[in-house]
């Protein structure tokens, strides 16, 4: 069977929900025995997520591969449980930069260079190369933005041209719209969703499916309304209402004859079944809700808590592992730049500090480090959570004047964490980290062995600076451990305190790992601590 595309697209205004609803499908179609994948489209003109300030866009994602990806890829990884390489990531600036260097080259033979054929069909391209390498069933692409905005349109044209080129059994459309309703009139009203699918088909494309975003369940009138009104039947109308849990929406959307539909439209006669992984997928789904009677706190001190999607895998991997004891994860999000009374923080369970990077909140997270370490609270610090813990126990144990990282303080007197020396002559800021999985070693009796039960383990990586070691020494006789390490010893990448109740600091980013019912061993070991 060729790989058969279904487009995920956007209407009246961004955060409805179109990589959860991309990310559900898939996992439908997973559960039926289908191989399948996504791919995210940001019609952005940055290169890649990188450089992006996360409480402008949400996460960066990183791959195995070292992308620097949309957080919509971490959604596909979770739903899916499997590994999604960069070029599942496609954006303006990939598709414009590839088109310029070919005709640089004189590929085009003399010929205008033109959005149509030649942007279109680079799309089209990368997204049949995704399809044809993985030899996929089914391939289901979400066009980010919304329907209307100038920079989408290459992007929905080469989807229209792909419908037209694949025939209607080839490819479908999605499209993800909203209902509102107003608390003055109280019913369910209809017309964005008419505006929305206006613009679409006034650029060739015809929904085949709505799913549409409410806040209760949408209504029978509602769905015909809707139906007479953009041309799509009633039954191809689907209420995507408000759940306890995204885990819940593929049901949610079982329930209303997706796959009936999606295998009838394609032409494929008896495949809707799902397979027998759909008992075990929603008990994944039912254990991660339901346990509001017991919870765990967990103070998360970072420097971009204005946005919670900033730090979105990593609160699904606190529920993750949560969800595994039995428990609800409960996160207070401190900023890190405004924290003034670290007693406040005696109020939580644990104590977390993600990944960051710059001088600002630096010193709340130094000062949130040590207020755990002195009042014994389980505390888990990510990339920069595990440099500036170091930094912590310089000043505070070692009273090692001035310590710092060079990131922060260049001209410190300690520089316990300091430039990767590769990094010294780097001066484009994207794409230049030390990215993606690198092998770590953990060495043999240590608590990180004990977390990992193994002294081996493949991790994600995203940063430039790291720990010193000519300050080593010092830190294991002062009782700090660093338990675990890479490229034959030159990068230090977890640290340890035997001594507390549960002190960890790792390098790289577990919670990339993470997905429902498979938690990440450091972040299950931390929770575990935390509920004790």
């Amino acid at each position: 069977m060729q790989t058969k595309f279904i487009f995920v697209t956007g209407g009246v205004m961004s955060g409805l929900g179109k990589g959860v609803t991309t990310s559900s499908i898939a996992k439908l179609l997973q559960l039926s025995n289908q191989k399948v994948s996504c791919i995210k489209i940001d019609p952005y003109l940055n290169y890649d997520a990188g450089t992006m300030n996360p409480v402008a866009h949400g996460e960066v994602f990183v791959t195995d591969d070292g992308g620097e990806c949309d957080m919509d890829i971490g959604n596909y990884e979770r739903f899916l449980n499997q590994d999604i390489s960069k070029d599942h990531n496609i954006t303006t600036a990939q598709v414009y930069s590839s088109v310029i260097e070919a005709e640089r080259k004189g590929e085009y033979l003399g010929a205008c260079v033109q959005i149509i054929p030649h942007i279109t069909d680079e799309i089209k391209n990368r997204i049949k190369k995704v399809a044809e390498d993985e030899k996929l069933d089914f391939l289901i692409v979400e066009c980010g933005g919304t329907v209307g905005d100038i920079e989408s349109l290459p992007f929905l044209e080469a989807l229209r041209q792909m419908r037209v080129e694949e025939g209607p059994q080839g490819v479908i459309f999605v499209h993800v719209t909203l209902a509102p309703s107003l608390d003055v009139v109280g019913e369910q009203k209809t017309k964005p969703t008419q505006h929305s699918i206006q613009e679409l088909r006034r650029i060739g494309i015809q929904a085949d499916f709505l799913a549409v975003r409410c806040t209760k369940q949408l209504e029978e009138k509602t769905k015909k309304k809707i139906a007479m009104f953009t041309n799509v039947t009633p039954n191809d109308v689907l209420s995507c209402h408000d759940a306890k849990s995204i885990f819940e929406v593929p049901q949610m959307l079982h329930d209303q004859g997706i796959m009936d539909s999606i295998f009838t439209k394609f032409g494929i006669v008896g495949m809707a079944n799902l397979s027998s992984n759909w008992d075990k997928w929603n008990k994944i789904a039912e254990n991660m809700v339901n346990h509001e009677e017991q919870k765990v706190k967990i103070a998360m001190v970072g420097k971009y808590v204005t946005l919670a999607d900033s730090y979105v895998s990593v609160n699904h991997a606190l529920k993750h592992a949560g969800a595994e004891i039995g428990k609800s994860v409960e996160i207070g999000l401190i900023d890190s730049e405004s924290i003034t009374d670290y007693n406040q923080l005696s109020d939580y369970d644990g104590i977390l500090v993600p990944g960051g990077f710059g001088t600002r909140g630096s010193e709340g997270i130094i000062q949130t480090a040590n207020y755990a370490r002195e009042k014994n609270i389980p505390y888990l610090g990510i990339c920069f959570g595990f440099q500036l813990a170091a930094v912590a126990f310089g000043r505070n144990v070692l009273k090692l004047e001035d310590s710092n990282s060079t990131e922060i303080n260049p001209d410190t007197q300690n520089p316990i964490v300091d430039l990767l020396p590769e990094q010294k002559d780097v001066s484009n800021m994207g794409g230049s980290l030390r990215l993606g999985a690198n092998d770590v070693q953990i060495k043999e009796g240590t608590n990180a062995q004990k977390i990992y039960n193994s002294n081996v383990i493949s991790k994600r990586h995203r940063h430039r600076y790291e720990i010193n070691k000519q300050y080593i020494p010092e830190f294991e006789k002062n009782g700090l451990v660093f338990s675990a390490d890479s490229d034959d010893g030159k990068r230090m990448e977890m640290l340890e305190i035997p001594s507390h109740k549960f002190y960890l600091g790792v390098q790289f980013h577990p919670e990339f790992n993470s997905r429902p019912g498979y938690p990440e061993n450091a972040f299950m070991s931390f929770v575990k601590a935390a509920s004790q």
